[in-house]
């Protein structure tokens, strides 16, 4: 198998292959891990100065930093999400299929439900649920209108496996929303979004932080094919959600992030020993932090997870 073949594998609940697959949704330390700017840090605003001949350079360098990071530390798939220029993903991820083939399952920004709103608003908006909630149904069908149309325009493409949906529902005290006013503002959206990434042949991971417990079984009845990041920093168990809904839906996450910055090592090893431990049994799980590898933490600390999975998350050790 590719790591793209175990990578869809787990997604589909297959049967466990030799290894338990591992990726990042977003990789900052690049500088540290292979000596480039990360892609999210580079300085894209100036891109209008540069000449085709120089735009087509920069978009293979950030390319090949991507699978520079994916081939370093084994990942079976590649997040493109960074860029402010116009088809700047889309000729990022041709790219890539360019350089590497089918070597890694590729995956885009694909959200359109609603998050948690910002301080600012957050009042506004929670009024507005009450006041007047027709304006928010009317705001989220056209959110989902307006990104559907995007993707039916680029299906006939080919260079994209998934989607990533990143509008976080969750603090690490319980949803912002409440069950029933998630089953009114994001369900319907979520499960039509997801439905739709479907029948157009992609695969849909949904991210959200925090803990997601109280909506667990709406997030899985809108069909993703894997949840992410499963935060053990808003007590998250990957134990428990394995239990309740791992034969539907594909695990990913669960190694403390927060332990990876402050923690010891011992602590560390035993969050990534716990994800392995829990998530693997049947499949259906890919190992990963409980959010990103973002600035400020210790790269040695990842490569300290990353060689607990390479040693530990085999299933014919």
């Amino acid at each position: 198998m590719t790591p793209r073949d175990a990578f869809i594998n787990a997604l589909e609940l297959g049967p466990p292959t030799d290894h338990c697959p591992t990726f990042e949704v977003v990789f900052y330390l690049t500088m540290e891990a292979v000596g480039k700017v990360s892609p999210y840090h580079r300085s894209l605003g100036r891109w209008e100065e540069m000449s085709s001949h120089e735009i087509e350079l920069h978009i293979r360098d950030v390319a090949q930093v991507y699978i520079d990071i994916a081939r370093k530390y084994g990942h079976g798939a590649i997040f493109v999400g960074c860029m402010e220029m116009d088809n700047s993903e889309w000729r990022i991820a041709h790219a890539i299929r360019e350089m590497t083939g089918d070597e890694f399952f590729l995956s885009r920004h694909g959200d359109a439900t609603i998050s948690i709103p910002g301080g600012e608003g957050m009042m506004d908006f929670a009024c507005t649920m009450v006041e007047d909630p027709q304006s928010i149904h009317r705001g989220a069908a056209a959110e989902v209108d307006r990104v559907l149309a995007r993707s039916e325009r680029d299906m006939g493409d080919g260079v994209w496996d998934g989607c990533t949906l990143c509008s976080d529902y969750c603090f690490n005290t319980g949803p912002f929303f409440s069950p029933s006013q998630f089953a009114e503002f994001v369900a319907p959206y979520l499960a039509r979004l997801t439905q739709t990434y479907r029948d157009q042949g992609y695969y849909v991971i949904k991210h959200t932080d925090g803990n997601i417990m109280p909506i667990l079984d709406q997030l899985v009845q809108c069909g993703p094919h894997a949840l992410h990041s499963l935060d053990p920093q808003a007590n998250v168990d990957i134990a428990e959600v394995k239990r309740l809904v791992g034969k539907d839906v594909c695990l990913i996450g669960n190694v403390n992030c927060g332990l990876l910055q402050t923690g010891t090592d011992e602590e560390c090893i035993e969050s990534a020993r716990y994800a392995l431990r829990h998530g693997m049994p049947g499949g259906g799980y890919i190992f990963s932090t409980s959010n990103s590898i973002y600035t400020g933490m210790p790269i040695e600390r990842y490569e300290l997870i990353n060689r607990i999975w390479r040693e530990e998350g085999g299933y014919n050790a």
